[in-house]
């Protein structure tokens, strides 16, 4: 008796396609459930006295989030059908997600959200005050992306104003690569974003298929013939502590021995510590402290 090999083509079509209907399955479910936990008063709706629907009508939801009732329906009937992220963005807010249930919207949805939260829900408040409590000395929080999700005031003058940048734009690889004045506050410029290049490589490939690393990349590629340069070098290198020079505008050179602290698995967010590595970045350091908090005084 002969059998016939399974083709592996087809196989995996398969689980791509058993992956998708059950996250499609759990969006139905997961928009089912916020649906019936809001209220028409909290939406600005009349109750009605004859209202026995928990929460809101189907035909509500999508006159508020301006969508058509039978998409909408077929949406919560987990059809196979494209979502837009405008779309995605209305039904969060109808349906007053906060910043974690946004997230999971859009991942269970398979897209990126256009507006990611400024707030994350890994930074706690006690994590903020440990950033505080680390002045002088700069330091950050982020996640495997490189995205920036928080940073006390020393870091946020060290190499531009970063309250200026828009939170979108916070990422270590975008300003590294796109932003001038970020650029030239790195003293070894070529050799620094070569080793950027590196670890995101390293770092991307365990989320190959996440639509927000895919849109970080397309863009970085988009934007700077420094990143396609240095990307189609293919190499790959791990996240490691390096000594680091920068050109501050406030107070000079600086020289710093830059640490990840892991805040929970390796593809987690981190603290990042940048330390000074002579007395005279110590005491620059301290003086863009003492910068960093005369402009926040002042609200500039």
């Amino acid at each position: 008796m002969t059998t016939m090999a399974q083709d592996p083509t087809s196989t995996a079509a398969r689980a791509r396609g058993r992956a998708s209907e059950i996250r499609r399955h759990e969006l139905a479910a997961f928009l089912r459930h916020r649906r019936e936990h809001v209220t028409p008063e909290q939406v600005g709706l009349p109750r009605g006295p004859r209202r026995r629907t928990p929460g809101l009508r189907r035909e509500e939801v999508a006159q508020l989030a301006a969508v058509g009732v039978t998409w909408y329906t077929w949406l919560e009937q987990a059809r196979d059908i494209k979502v837009s992220v405008q779309v995605l963005d209305a039904l969060a807010r109808t349906l007053l997600l906060d910043p974690s249930e946004r997230t999971h919207l859009f991942q269970l949805a398979g897209a990126v959200d256009p507006a990611p939260a400024s707030v994350s829900p890994s930074v706690t408040p006690a994590l903020r005050g440990v950033l505080e409590q680390l002045e002088p000395y700069p330091a950050c929080v982020q996640n495997s992306r490189y995205d920036i999700l928080a940073y006390n005031r020393t870091y946020g003058l060290l190499l531009c104003d970063l309250d200026a940048v828009p939170p979108e734009d916070r990422n270590l690889m975008l300003l590294s690569f796109t932003h001038e004045e970020w650029r030239a506050s790195i003293v070894h410029l070529e050799e620094a974003t070569r080793l950027m290049a590196a670890k995101f490589r390293a770092a991307m490939a365990g989320h190959l298929a996440e639509p927000a690393w895919k849109a970080l990349l397309t863009r970085l590629r988009a934007e700077s013939a420094d990143f396609r340069a240095a990307w189609d070098r293919h190499e790959v290198v791990g996240s490691r502590g390096k000594r680091k020079e920068f050109r501050n505008a406030h107070v000079g050179r600086v020289t710093v021995d830059h640490t990840d602290l892991w805040l929970g698995p390796q593809t987690g967010p981190r603290l990042v510590t940048y330390v000074p590595a002579d007395d005279e970045s110590r005491r620059r350091l301290r003086r863009l402290r003492g910068i960093a908090a005369e402009r926040a005084g002042a609200g500039i």
